[in-house]
């Protein structure tokens, strides 16, 4: 059987720890925590990892490879060893789009195919960027009159780097992904 405290007994428990909290801190600088941190230490925390957050989208885009016609070979020809697009961080291609911040589009996008790589789009993750890879990826390549290819990716997509060529070569597609790095960085304006 439990016997409940007088109210009166309570309060003078509760002023008496209090008084013993007060008298442990008072020679001791506490710094507050995350709960109750001050304005001016939050600004100079979200200084440094802004910077951390720029750097880190900057060194880790992830690809999710998109190929579709001849220039996907060219696309598998950029992870070879002659390339080393591994030492950069270029190579962890993802095969599911919320797992990638980058698309490169390969070739060809015939209409029938617009929604599709829509949807995949809207499905990477926040921020997303895109690589338009090869003429026909850039402006339709050589069926640009065909009834039902679309005459570049930029008509769906926005576009922030285009690789010329048919095909392109492998070292064309190491140098955008250093040209998306450093328009990501704020190096290059659009």
């Amino acid at each position: 059987m439990t016997e409940e405290y007088p109210e009166e007994e309570f309060k003078i428990a509760k002023k008496e720890m209090d008084r013993l909290v007060y008298e442990s801190l008072k020679g001791r600088d506490v710094k507050p925590n995350v709960m109750f941190a001050k304005m001016s230490d939050l600004s100079r925390a979200f200084g440094i990892s802004k910077g951390m957050v720029k750097w880190s989208r900057v060194n880790s885009l992830w690809p999710m490879q998109f190929g579709l016609a001849c220039c996907a070979i060219e696309l598998m020809g950029f992870g070879s060893a002659r390339i080393d697009a591994e030492r950069k961080g270029y190579l962890l291609f993802r095969s599911t789009p919320r797992q990638s911040d980058v698309m490169l589009v390969a070739g060809w996008v015939t209409k029938s195919m617009v929604p599709e790589v829509k949807r995949l789009y809207e499905q990477m993750t926040e921020p997303r960027y895109v690589i338009a890879f090869g003429e026909c990826a850039t402006c339709g390549g050589p069926w640009f009159e065909s009834y039902n290819i679309i005459r570049g990716i930029d008509q769906v997509l926005p576009v922030d780097v285009y690789v010329a060529g048919c095909p392109p070569k492998p070292e064309n597609l190491f140098e955008a992904m250093i040209k998306l790095q450093n328009k990501i960085s704020g190096k290059i304006e659009d």
